[in-house]
């Protein structure tokens, strides 16, 4: 479909029916700070929290009326849902929202508020759109897909009719870039093949997470690919393949992807909370981070800048986590382990090197008579400080390992300090991201083999749809194979750190 198709959809898009014109709002702690124009599209106000009803009524809106009558059916965890359901209920038709098992319960409360069906089917989204697409042959429903289909696009493509309608270039100064949170690709397709159109000045950069590029892993192999997991802080971005037409239009009309990591995401909640006290989740809150990391590698001046807030639907559990990931993701806390002598006087010339840093954490416990190790948290000022403190330290004599970027330091090993022992030999430690649902654990623990003796086990609840939990495990050297079939089999993403310096450091 050519682009000047798509904008006649995206100026003859149904949407205001549902949706509001949401208001392009200066930030100004995050333009100080970044020394150009930052303007938030607060697409978070619209009344389902999201952007995503705009595409979703557009479709539904434009069904023959034999269609509707029927019926629609959607897969979903989240946003799409909600969406879905508010379409229906303004169009006063049956929607079947299918959603995995692992949706947290006060999203099923959400959707089945507004009088959708749910029926929960899987343990993942690709489980749920499956169970989708067999309901949809069965009752003759009409699919009603998140991303990938030309009338989800062309609503999600009036956020950027709405954005070159609202920029003042007489007065602001011309538009540089549109920064644009990337799942499949349904946003940002519509928003770049719009502003091409218009105007091939303006750049439209997307963002994604490091552990959830499929859209950036596509677009430079030349083809789809598919990821074989996502990560899932940022769940409404966790898309394992981006569609068709989504990656089409991204590969014509998209300038760049930015990816970032967690720290930079919880970094951006903070900013954008600081300057509108309103609460972004992580999927909305990406474009944000996307655009300050654009703006730390660019180094633009006086220009507008703007970044679409596509999403407000937060758990207030994972509020702490956010909190605790921040300090790092804003480049203002640093993690170290540290070797001190096990002597009178150490920890005093310790002491003096850190001088008059704030000392965020320190951790320690008697455990050598010769050594000592520490973690320490020491609060910092700009990105870069955690290496010139380590240097400090190491030509002091102290040896040092720089943890801030290390995710098995800050999730688990802070809040374990001090847990050596003699009788975890041959140790095997992994970290896994449980769904956060009964029998999660009885799971993992049924598919052991009986002969495995759990050495360590740390749990943390994020308030998500899923779990960390660091595992100590003692496997006969004969069962390693057995060890590998069964990681295989469990299903849940993992990561073996063993070797981690933290982990050596502290716990092994």
């Amino acid at each position: 479909m050519p682009a000047q198709d798509y904008l006649r959809r995206i100026l003859t898009a149904r949407v205001y029916e549902v949706a509001i014109e949401s208001p392009l709002e200066a930030a100004p702690r995050l333009s100080a700070r970044l020394g150009n124009r930052v303007l938030l599209k607060r697409e978070d106000l619209q009344p389902v929290k999201s952007f995503k009803l705009r595409g979703a009524y557009n479709k539904m809106a434009r069904l023959p009326a034999a269609q509707l009558k029927r019926g629609v059916i959607a897969a979903s965890a989240g946003n799409h849902a909600q969406g879905v359901a508010l379409a229906a209920a303004k169009l006063g038709c049956r929607a079947v929202i299918v959603m995995p098992v692992t949706t947290p319960q006060v999203k099923i409360e959400a959707v089945a508020a507004r009088g959708a069906e749910v029926v929960l089917h899987g343990d993942s989204y690709s489980d749920a759109y499956a169970h989708a697409l067999e309901l949809q042959d069965k009752h003759k429903l009409t699919f009603v897909h998140p991303f990938d289909d030309p009338d989800v696009i062309a609503g999600a493509g009036t956020v950027a009719m709405e954005i070159l309608r609202q920029i003042h270039p007489a007065d602001d100064g011309k538009l540089a870039a549109i920064f644009v949170a990337i799942g499949g690709g349904g946003l940002a397709a519509g928003i770049a093949t719009y502003v091409k159109a218009l105007d091939p000045a303006i750049k439209v950069i997307g963002v994604q997470t490091v552990d959830s590029d499929a859209m950036a892993r596509s677009l430079d192999a030349g083809r789809r690919v598919t990821l074989h997991d996502v990560g899932l802080f940022s769940d409404g971005t966790a898309v394992r393949q981006v569609g068709e037409e989504t990656f089409r239009l991204c590969k014509l009309y998209l300038d760049e992807i930015v990816r970032v990591d967690t720290d930079a995401i919880c970094a951006a909640i903070k900013d954008v909370f600081q300057d509108t006290r309103s609460i972004l989740e992580p999927a909305g809150a990406l474009a944000i981070a996307g655009m300050k990391a654009y703006a730390a590698r660019e180094r633009p001046r006086d220009q507008t800048l703007v970044a679409v807030a596509c999403g407000a639907n937060m758990n207030f559990d994972r509020l702490r986590f956010v909190a605790e990931r921040t300090e790092v993701g804003e480049s203002r806390e640093a993690l170290f382990a540290v070797t001190i002598p096990e002597e009178r006087g150490s920890f005093l010339r310790f002491c003096e090197l850190v001088g008059n840093r704030n000392v965020t954490e320190f951790n320690y416990r008697i455990g050598d008579s010769a050594q000592a190790q520490i973690f320490v948290g020491i609060g910092t000022g700009n990105a870069g400080d955690n290496e010139r403190i380590a240097r400090t330290f190491r030509a002091h004599g102290y040896p040092t390992v720089d943890l801030t970027h290390d995710d098995l330091a800050g999730e688990h090993v802070r809040y374990m300090v001090g847990g050596k022992s003699a009788l975890a030999a041959g140790e095997r430690v992994y970290r896994f991201e449980f769904p956060e649902r009964p029998g999660a654990l009885m799971k993992f623990l049924t598919k052991m083999a009986p002969g495995w003796n759990i050495s360590m086990f740390h749990y943390r609840n994020q308030g998500a749809d899923y779990s960390r939990v660091l595992v100590g495990l003692q496997v006969p050297r004969a069962e390693r194979a057995l060890f590998k079939t069964f990681l295989a089999e469990l299903g849940y993403r993992y990561w073996d750190e063993t070797e981690n310096p933290a982990y050596r450091l502290f716990l092994g």
